[in-house]
């Protein structure tokens, strides 16, 4: 076993291989980038070492500077987690050049499965069923436009050195082709560096199922079962899970088979997964087909580790130092059932728009790190972290682990609700909502799970008003009593000795003004009214939260305060209200129109206008690039482009002005 290895990665991956490593008693070297000097991962090794600047072309993506670093503290072995360059042939030739164990596949084999159309043809000879379509290595945009055509719509358009989502585009019709393409190719040399892509015909209702493949340097292989994937927006995963809900056991063996077959066709060793398109039958048939293999350790493998038992990161080290794998196919079973759902810093109800900030609050439930638990965080931050725009938005998995699906489903829920993050927009109500729907509760699955039941998933207020201010109120009287001093003189019980005393509040909520009172009675009790509800309003601060009741309603809240806006978090859901300060805002002036800024700091890929044009509402000005991941910005009212402040290729901040709308 190695004595020392070098992690080439950074945030929640590069922690979950330091934790396995700690405990199989070998050394770790972080390395990190200019925003991630205090990062997690680097107090999570042994040693660190500087490579660069923020940008991960800068750092993360310069494998040179990585093996020099290995090279200097003596590290024996490189694990280059998922993303960056885990899936690049030549940081893996260059590892073994320079005398280091890359752990992972063959260079040999992530450049036969790296490209799509090649792999497909790879896969077609060795009886891997495959999609219909174009994995030509012709690129020209017109024959690409005809084999779509040919194909039939809707298609699908795939980087084809891509993963992760990134890189792709769905297409319904002829006529928007070309513009999807245009976006595709852009999208996916900007994050692989190729531009080349394949065109796939799209299946109606497909589920996306893979399964976890190892293999060793004496010929063993296994498959660790399969993991449903199915939920994504965007086409990147939501929600994982594993056994996948109505998979036969012949066709799990199928698969596996198939999955196995694959590896072999490449000499494949380490971890691997093959991903599958699944189309379903009426019957409950299910036919798979090859969709692409990715040549690494994935970012669901938890699930897999929750049902099998098994560490595949120990599996990973065990395999790459020589060992044969640790178990055989017959010895592998699977124990109850598994869910991941993956917390991103993003707002779902903005077209999933990556946030960034503070991470002022960051609360979890009771849970485990890096290994198998009824439930458990994998994280690679930490409450007052700073999220940058650098990197991907993905924040934590949360990973649970019941008897059943339905057990695992209510604990998943449960732990949602105990997760608690303020300081930046997250997705965490988001998926308490996907969970919470019907399609997901009784497993009807496919990748169009999430527009499907877009009515209830976004733009959801389950609180509601009268418990989100009672709340903010309770809050307000608790840190009023928390600052009062000995002196009778200073208590602000509202006592009056002729009358009673109502005092006034005034909120923001859902964009509506609303007032509401707070009356103190004589007796020491508080009459509160809001809205069309009054009555009496009674709390108590407890341990885990404020025990609150008003207007026929009981629950258990936690308020988090940042300036006028109090983040509440119940057992509904977690909303907000601004509790308005009216002398603070006296005075001011009604907000400026005609002004266009950029809603995440980024990069301007594009503008689709120029000064002079007129533009309707809802047009699209501009293209942004941040977080690996392209957002177009659009007019919000009819107008005339007065100027443009930025030119494509530059950096924005947050909220920087990118050019002047005159309304008309």
């Amino acid at each position: 076993m190695f004595k020392k290895i070098l992690i080439a990665n950074r945030g929640e991956i590069a922690c979950r291989v330091a934790a396995t490593a700690r405990r199989m008693g070998v050394k770790t070297v972080a390395v990190y980038s200019d925003a991630d000097a205090s990062a997690k991962h680097v107090a999570a090794c042994d040693e660190s070492v500087h490579i660069g600047g923020s940008a991960p072309k800068d750092s993360y993506l310069r494998w040179e500077r990585i093996i020099e670093a290995a090279k200097a503290t003596g590290a024996q072995a490189v694990h280059p987690g998922y993303g960056f360059l885990s899936e690049n042939e030549v940081f893996a030739k260059a590892c073994s050049a320079a005398g280091l164990v890359f752990i992972g596949p063959p260079a040999s084999a992530i450049q036969a499965m790296g490209l799509k159309a090649e792999s497909k043809q790879l896969m077609e000879k060795a009886g891997v069923p495959l999609v219909p379509g174009y994995h030509g290595a012709d690129q020209d945009p017109a024959l690409l436009q005809r084999e779509a055509n040919a194909i039939g719509y809707p298609v699908l358009i795939k980087a084809s050195a891509g993963g992760g989502g990134k890189g792709m585009r769905a297409v319904d019709k002829a006529e928007d082709f070309a513009d999807a393409l245009a976006s595709c190719k852009r999208e996916a040399i900007n994050s692989f560096g190729s531009d080349a892509v394949l065109i796939e015909k799209c299946v109606p209702r497909p589920r996306h199922i893979e399964i976890q493949v190892f293999g060793d340097t004496h010929g063993n292989y296994v498959y660790l079962f399969e993991r449903d994937c199915s939920v994504q927006r965007r086409h990147q995963k939501v929600l994982e899970e594993a056994p996948a809900p109505g998979m036969t056991p012949e066709i799990r063996q199928q698969m596996g088979n198939a999955a196995v077959a694959a590896a072999r066709a490449v000499n494949y060793v380490g971890a691997g997964t093959v991903e599958f398109i699944v189309e379903q039958g009426a019957d409950g048939s299910m036919n798979f087909f090859f969709m692409e293999m990715n040549t690494r350790l994935q970012v669901e493998h938890p699930v897999t580790e929750a049902i099998t038992g098994q560490d595949l990161v120990e599996w990973q080290l065990r395999v790459a130092s020589g060992e044969p794998l640790p178990l055989r196919q017959d010895q592998l079973k699977i124990s109850g059932h598994a869910i991941e759902a993956r917390i991103c810093a993003e707002n779902p109800d903005n077209n999933y728009l990556p946030a960034t900030g503070t991470l002022q609050i960051y609360r979890k439930p009771d849970c485990s790190s890096f290994e198998v638990s009824p439930v458990r965080i994998d994280d690679g931050v930490r409450q007052g972290d700073t999220i940058s725009p650098f990197y991907d938005s993905m924040l934590a998995k949360l990973i649970v682990h019941g008897d059943t699906r339905e057990q695992a489903l209510a604990r998943l829920d449960a732990s949602l609700a105990a997760t608690h993050i303020v300081g930046l927009a997250t997705n965490v109500q988001f998926l308490r909502h996907v969970v919470q729907c019907d399609s997901f509760a009784k497993a009807n699955l496919d990748t169009g799970l999430i527009p499907r039941e877009a009515a209830v998933l976004f733009k959801q207020e389950r609180v509601g008003l009268v418990l989100v201010a009672a709340a903010d109120v309770a809050q307000t009287l608790l840190d009023e009593r928390a600052a009062e001093g000995a002196d009778p003189f200073s208590k602000v019980d509202g006592w009056r000795s002729h009358c009673v005393f109502t005092r006034r509040f005034e909120f923001e909520f859902g964009g509506e003004h609303v007032p509401a009172s707070l009356t103190y009675l004589h007796d020491g009790a508080l009459s509160f009214s809001v809205g069309d509800a009054a009555g009496m309003l009674e709390f108590a601060a407890t341990p885990l939260g404020i025990d609150l009741r008003f207007a026929g309603q009981r629950a258990l809240v936690n308020v988090y305060r940042k300036g006028e806006v109090a983040h509440i978090h119940a057992p509904q859901g977690a909303t907000q209200i601004i509790a308005i300060d009216l002398l603070a805002h006296a005075g001011e002036a009604a907000a400026e129109g005609g002004r266009l800024t950029a809603p995440m700091p980024g990069k301007v890929v594009s503008f689709a206008v120029k000064a002079g044009d007129a533009v309707k509402k809802g047009q699209i000005l501009a293209v942004m690039d941040a977080m690996k991941m392209e957002h177009t910005i659009a007019a919000p009212v009819d107008g005339v482009v007065a100027e443009l402040l930025y030119a494509p290729g530059e950096q924005v901040v947050e909220g920087a002005e990118l050019l002047k709308l005159v309304v008309q």
